[in-house]
Order: structure tokens, then C-alpha cells, then sequence
């Protein structure tokens, strides 16, 4: 029966989450394809039998985030959002008369339901002390007191990969913790991966939480075998698919997008020191600025900082000593958040930091554990929070409320300018 209640409390998570943000997405993502549309397009290419766009990138698009090799036109976005898409692409006959953005906006309420599962999940096992409905809040927090809410409702190819991604990410979370469901694990592990790259790093939570356990060796031998097959198929299909376009396994494509900065890239690469200095400074020190203008304050479209936007990360400060325990959790955090870091884009255009939604989860399963207290300092933090992201999610991308925002498309200009 516990295990009934629990499912029932995480379906009727995803269901109000979700009505939350379809009320809180634009009308023209409900009802629209949106304009950057790449896993419609995909889904359009599987359906002609093509791996590339049989007519290039369409006019809408811009030519945005599009690679080209040998006079071939691809998405090179890890592919498994489109496979939601193929269905209803086949049923319209055209990736234009599919609002792929409604698709993901009601895909959006999957990952605080996993989430949900998974605070649970550490209930189970004895490592959280917090109640059903705490864990209901903390997931409640995720999803409306985090960069995944402004996230959530915008239904474009970068965003719809974080609502997949993140959601099999915490699917991956829930299974992975006691090392009990190995074979799920690496499912989700390898959805969560052909859906947002960096999230491979999060395999050794699984290898942290079987250790955990101590099992006998053959047991042990056993459970990494389950977890590493499926992971291994979907590595394979990666590396197949990259082959298939590019001739090179491990060539993802990425090198090959038409866009500005393209000579910073051949120059030190996708992954470099070189671009840690920015990227931590969007991750910790972007700031709104005050501006006399139009708006009242102006946000950098590389993002706010990730403790402006979810400030009760902050708490993990304070309780850092109780984390000693968990240091498969920290460790899968860091591990996961280490490619983004030394990536050449900041995330660029976004309302905050949209690359933690890749290890939120996590973050907010280290809150749990870190025997957190729902009083007046997590109540203001995550208010605080809610205010800053329901903002975050009704401007952003909209241009009535393009006054707010500040774009440099040099991307050089991450602070006010004197």
C-alpha cells in the first residue's frame, strides 16, 4: 500500500507541475511549432529514412545550432527526444504541422514526479529523515524554484532536451540509489545520455550505491553486467550514428555547426580551460543589472547565477558536514557538472545557468540527506526562488518582455559594461 501511495503522490506531482506549465507557456508554443523545431525535423528525416535534413535547415530557423558536413545538412543534438515526436510527424506529414513545443511542455512534469520517487526512495533507506510531504515540497521546489521551471515551458530544441534529459536523469536517481534495479538503472542511464550528453558522468552514483551494499562478489560481478549492457547499447548507437554521419565514431558534429564563434572552437576545441573563467562566472557571479531604462533591471542572456535562481542549494553549504555520507552523490554531482564547465558555450541564450538542470536532481537528493529542516530559512530561500524563476519562466523568450534581457551576440560581454 506505501508503495501505492507513493505512486499516487508522484502522478499527481507531474499532473499539477504540468498544468502549471502549459498556464505558464505561451500560446504560440501550445498551439505552433516552435522555430527551432530540430527534433520535429529529425523525427520528419528518420520517418524519409535519412539521418540528414533532406532540404537543409528550414528559412524559421535561422540556421541556428545546424551542422553541415560534405554539403549535408544535421541536427546534431542527441537524438532520443525525437523518438517522441515521430509518431505525431507521421500523423501530420510534415515537422511544421506538429507544436513539438506542447509535446515537451507535457513531458515536462516527468522529472519532479522521478524526483519525488526518489527523495522517497531515500526514506527507504534510511538516509533522509524528511516526511512524504517534505519530500512533496523539495520537488515542488525543483520544479518551480529552479532554472528547469523557465525551462520547462519553452518547448525549443535545447530546452525539450533538458525536460527529457533531466527526467530520465531522475528516473536514474530513483533506480540507482540501493543498487537494487541495475538493469533499469542503466535504461535510464542510457536514455538520459542519447538525451543530454553530459549525464553519462553520472554512472558511478550506481557504482557508489553498490558498494554501499557490500555484496558478495558474484552478486557484485552480476548487477555491474545488468548496468553496464543497456548502457553500453546506447553508447554504441551513439557511436554508430556519429559513423554513419560524420565517418568517425566519435565525432558528434558539434564542430561542424555554422555559427559565429566557430573560430574560437577550431582554435582550442568544444572542451578547454580555456572557457572555465566564463563559465564559472555565469555559474556563480551573473548578476540582474540596474538599468534607468525601459526595464528596471536587465538580465545577460548567458544567465543569471545558479544561486540567484535556486538559492537553497545555499543550505548545502551549511550543512556540508552532514554530507559525509554521501559521497557518491556529491562526487556524481561534480562528475556530471565538470563538462558543461570546460564546454565553449555558456548556455547561452538563457534565463539562468539551464546546464544544472543536468545534476539538479542530484543537488536536491544531497539536500534531503543533508538533514534539512522545512523552517524560515528554507521557506524564504525557496520563496525567494519561486519569484525569481515564475519570472524567469513567463519573460523569457517572449518579446513583449524582451526589455528585460540584454543580448551581446558576441557572447563577450558577460558582465555590465562601464
Amino acid at each position: 500500500m506505501n508503495g501505492r501511495q507513493r505512486l499516487l503522490w508522484a502522478l499527481g506531482i507531474g499532473a499539477l507541475t504540468t498544468a502549471v506549465y502549459v498556464c505558464f507557456a505561451s500560446s504560440r508554443v501550445l498551439a505552433e511549432h516552435t522555430p527551432y523545431n530540430h527534433f520535429a525535423l529529425l523525427a520528419r528525416a528518420w520517418l524519409d529514412g535519412r539521418l540528414d535534413l533532406a532540404a537543409g535547415a528550414p528559412g524559421y530557423a535561422g540556421n541556428n545550432d545546424f551542422a553541415v558536413f560534405q554539403g549535408r545538412t544535421y541536427v546534431v543534438f542527441p537524438p532520443l527526444p525525437a523518438l517522441f515526436l515521430v509518431p505525431f510527424v507521421a500523423l501530420a506529414g510534415s515537422a511544421e504541422a506538429v507544436p513539438d513545443g506542447l509535446l515537451f511542455v507535457l513531458l515536462a512534469g516527468v522529472a519532479p514526479a522521478a524526483l519525488f520517487l526518489a527523495l522517497e526512495r531515500l526514506n527507504e533507506l534510511g538516509r533522509s529523515d524528511l516526511r512524504r510531504f517534505d519530500n512533496a515540497v523539495l520537488a515542488a521546489c525543483f520544479a518551480f524554484g529552479s532554472v528547469y521551471f523557465f525551462c520547462a515551458v519553452q518547448g525549443t530544441v535545447w530546452f525539450a532536451a533538458h525536460v527529457v534529459g533531466t527526467g530520465f536523469g531522475a528516473l536514474y536517481l530513483w533506480s540507482a540509489l540501493g543498487a537494487r534495479r541495475p538493469l533499469l538503472s542503466g535504461v535510464f542511464l542510457g536514455l538520459a545520455f542519447l538525451s543530454r550528453a553530459p549525464l553519462l558522468f553520472a554512472a558511478p552514483l550506481f557504482a557508489f550505491e553498490l558498494s554501499r551494499r557490500a555484496p558478495p562478489r558474484r552478486e557484485l560481478t552480476l548487477a555491474l553486467a545488468r548496468f553496464s549492457v543497456p548502457l553500453a547499447v546506447a553508447l554504441l548507437l551513439s557511436f554508430a550514428l556519429n559513423r554513419a554521419r560524420f565517418g568517425d565514431g566519435f565525432e558528434f558534429g558539434y564542430r561542424y555547426l555554422t555559427i559565429a564563434w566557430q573560430t574560437r572552437i577550431e582554435r582550442y576545441g568544444l572542451f578547454d580551460y580555456h572557457y572555465l573563467a566564463k563559465n564559472l562566472g555565469v555559474m556563480l557571479t551573473s548578476l540582474p543589472w540596474l538599468d534607468a531604462g525601459p526595464a528596471p533591471l536587465r538580465i545577460n542572456h548567458h544567465g543569471l547565477a545558479l544561486w540567484v535562481t535556486t538559492p537553497v542549494y545555499l543550505l548545502l553549504l551549511v550543512r556540508a558536514s552532514r554530507l559525509r555520507a554521501e559521497t557518491g552523490l556529491a562526487l556524481t554531482a561534480l562528475s556530471v557538472s565538470l563538462p558543461s564547465l570546460f564546454y565553449q558555450n555558456t548556455g547561452w541564450q538563457q534565463f539562468g545557468y539551464r546546464f544544472s538542470n543536468d545534476y539538479a536532481p542530484f543537488l536536491f537528493a544531497l539536500l534531503a540527506v543533508a538533514g534539512l529542516k522545512l523552517g524560515r530559512s528554507f521557506t524564504a530561500l525557496a520563496g525567494f526562488g519561486f519569484l525569481v524563476n515564475a519570472f524567469g519562466a513567463f519573460t523569457f523568450g517572449r518579446a513583449d518582455f524582451q526589455r528585460y534581457y540584454f543580448t551581446d551576440p558576441t557572447q563577450r560581454i558577460v558582465y555590465e559594461p562601464d
